[in-house]
């Protein structure tokens, strides 16, 4: 009897000592870090005229808990525009990170691209990319430092291979420029990007929203419909596959970094999905869901 008393009291003390397991809060968001801060596990590279994942002298880096698009290997810039990407596409999210410009544009890049890259949305994947294509048909979340001379803003929207609808209208204006102030020098600045599916993009600058468009969607040759098909300049040896798709709304796609000659440092790269579970029976509803994914419901 004093035995089974003994182990009585010893597995309520066990049962008393073992946390209660968290209860799903609706309210409660769950970030995704993109960034580990160590290395690009989950990133995939794509540098035009390099295979698949060749990081040509090491142009993307990890340093200082930072994703740094570095150019100190290089000579001159050449035609290595390239791309990292991010292992899994998105339809419906909230994209947020800190980005600085540093130090003098690399010997060779184009006028341009001095303090200029991008975060590409909507991005076709790495390993899809042509073997010399520069850019990938996106959605670009252009950034721009000030130059110390005159208004540059940043968080504008190019489109390569791409349009937009601004004012119930296609726009096939390559670069549409936001409303944002002009960042000059070295500071970080905090970016953000609420992507809804092919419905809509909000772009986001230090927590003021500077520019919103709709309906991202394949077409307008490669730059602009005034300057024609344009793709094989940029690499793309089958453009048909594009051309054939003009007008197709894009409801999701890759992330990627962009780099462009100038050296750009990116960090805190987080992502909220808003895709997700609606059903309020569900234990992994969320209230902040927009789009509703019923299949990934768990009761």
């Amino acid at each position: 009897m004093h035995r089974f008393l003994l182990l009585a009291l010893i597995a309520l003390q066990m049962t008393a000592c073992k946390p209660a397991e968290p209860g799903n809060d609706p309210n409660s968001e769950e970030w995704i870090s993109l960034f580990n801060g160590v290395n690009l596990d989950g990133w995939d590279i794509k540098i035009s005229g390099h295979e698949l994942n060749d990081n040509y002298l090491n142009t993307f880096l990890v340093e200082d808990s930072m994703i740094r698009i570095s150019y100190v290997n290089y000579d001159s810039f050449g035609d290595n525009y390239g791309h990292m990407y991010y292992k899994e596409p998105y339809s419906y999210y909230k994209l947020v990170f800190d980005y600085r410009f540093v130090g003098e544009q690399t010997p060779g890049g184009a006028v341009w691209n001095n303090r200029n890259s991008g975060v590409m949305l909507h991005s076709q994947s790495a390993a899809s990319n042509d073997f010399d294509q520069d850019f990938p048909v996106s959605v670009e979340l252009q950034l721009l430092g000030g130059l110390g001379q005159g208004e540059r803003p940043t968080a504008n929207v190019c489109t390569p291979g791409t349009a937009v609808v601004m004012k119930d209208t296609v726009d096939f204006t390559h670069c549409i420029n936001s409303t944002s102030k002009t960042y000059d020098g070295d500071q970080w600045v905090h970016a953000e990007a609420v992507v809804l599916g092919d419905e809509s993009i909000t772009h986001i600058i230090e927590g003021d929203t500077v520019l919103v468009f709709y309906k991202p969607q394949i077409g307008g040759g490669f730059i602009s419909k005034t300057r024609g098909p344009d793709w094989a300049n940029f690499g793309i040896t089958h453009p048909e596959q594009w051309i054939e798709k003009e007008g197709t709304t894009l409801k999701e796609g890759y992330i990627a970094l962009q780099a462009e000659s100038h050296p750009i440092d990116f960090r805190n790269i987080r992502l909220l999905d808003l895709c997700g579970c609606m059903d309020k029976k569900a234990k992994n509803y969320k209230a902040y869901y927009v789009k509703d994914a019923p299949e990934k419901c768990v009761y």
